[in-house]
């Protein structure tokens, strides 16, 4: 049974690096940072989202800004919850009837984490709340059909987990989640700047420079990157320079995680979906899709074609607003929606 969208329905990909809304039929309207600033003098929340995160590093001691969400989970019930009601708010203005949400999961979450988004979403003003798995919603979004009984894998790297997973007719044949993510490279690049060059640098430096010059397949030395922190001898502030073959280094214990993971994936596939994903090839979503290099990585280590899914950062998202189309199938809450056919 298909039911139409609303207008007042709203999927988010609740990420542990971003937030990412849609509304209705309108798509994507929402795409920020999943930070909180906290102002612990006067108790309150005093920004969310992109203004929060200007804040990260540069705060004084008492307002503290931080991400609620760690390794695709809540950490903080609180802060997560005036942070969506913040969003929601954001997105629907002043709704006069309460909104439907799907929220997407990483595939790993306990029963008692799901419980936790629900009632989260339900107390942040939602009449009625959808659970679906992240790799089901990844590649909905990406645009891939998996209503036939044809393998697909996908790998969904976000900023706290990466979900992979193989589907075809309908459903997930074999999956695995590992807490390994945009956070965790970003501080892969922290601690090797500070062992190589005795520097110490922040998260948005690290982030920085991964996006612009990693290339974890075939390094040439020609990307390079001025990054500035303070000396861990002296404690003054200098810039040193640092290439691609320093972000190789710094992320291989990270990209090496992910690539085991596809072979654990692989080896508990049957041999007859294997043989189509040597056709149909890998997907590759989230932001962690666009790191330079990965692509070919996989591409050398399974033996088919690797693509990544256009703007991978908001796969996910767009597959949470498709999933409203199938929402009159499940029950309140606590159904996994990659477990029902989509016709």
């Amino acid at each position: 049974m298909v039911f139409k969208m609303s207008s007042v329905d709203i999927g988010i990909d609740l990420g542990t690096a971003n937030i990412i809304i849609t509304l209705g039929g309108r798509g994507i309207v929402l795409n920020e940072p999943s930070v909180v600033a906290y102002d612990k003098k006067k108790k309150q929340v005093i920004a969310v989202g992109r203004e929060a995160y200007d804040m990260l590093g540069r705060t004084p001691e008492y307002i503290v800004a931080a991400y609620p969400l760690r390794d695709g989970v809540i950490s903080d019930n609180y802060m997560t919850e005036i942070m969506t009601r913040e969003f929601i708010r954001k997105v629907s203005g002043s709704m006069l009837i309460k909104p439907r949400i799907v929220l997407c999961v990483p595939s790993f979450v306990t029963d008692v984490e799901r419980r936790a988004l629900v009632e989260t979403a339900l107390r942040a003003g939602a009449r009625k709340v959808f659970l679906i798995d992240e790799p089901v919603a990844a590649l909905l979004g990406a645009g891939v059909d998996i209503t036939k009984p044809s393998g697909v894998m996908v790998v969904d790297i976000g900023g706290g987990t990466t979900d992979i997973a193989v589907a075809s007719f309908n459903g997930i044949v074999s999956s695995a989640s590992i807490k390994m993510g945009g956070n965790k490279m970003d501080t892969a690049i922290i601690k090797y700047i500070h062992a190589k060059y005795k520097l110490i640098i922040g998260e948005k430096t690290a982030e920085a420079a991964k996006k612009n010059i990693a290339n974890v397949y075939d390094p040439d030395g020609t990307a390079r990157m001025a990054v500035k922190g303070r000396d861990v001898i002296k404690g003054l502030p200098v810039s040193v320079d640092i290439n691609d073959y320093d972000l190789q280094e710094a992320l291989s214990v990270c990209v090496d995680e992910i690539i085991s993971t596809i072979r654990t994936v692989l080896e508990k596939t049957p041999p007859e979906l294997v043989g189509d994903i040597h056709t149909n090839g890998v997907v590759l979503t989230g932001g962690g899709a666009l790191l330079g290099g990965l692509d070919r990585l996989v591409t050398s280590f399974v033996g088919a074609p690797c693509l990544t899914a256009n703007k991978p950062v908001e796969c996910v998202a767009r597959g949470v607003g498709m999933a409203f189309r199938h929402t009159g199938e499940l029950l309140d809450g606590f159904e996994k929606i990659s477990l029902y056919k989509y016709k």
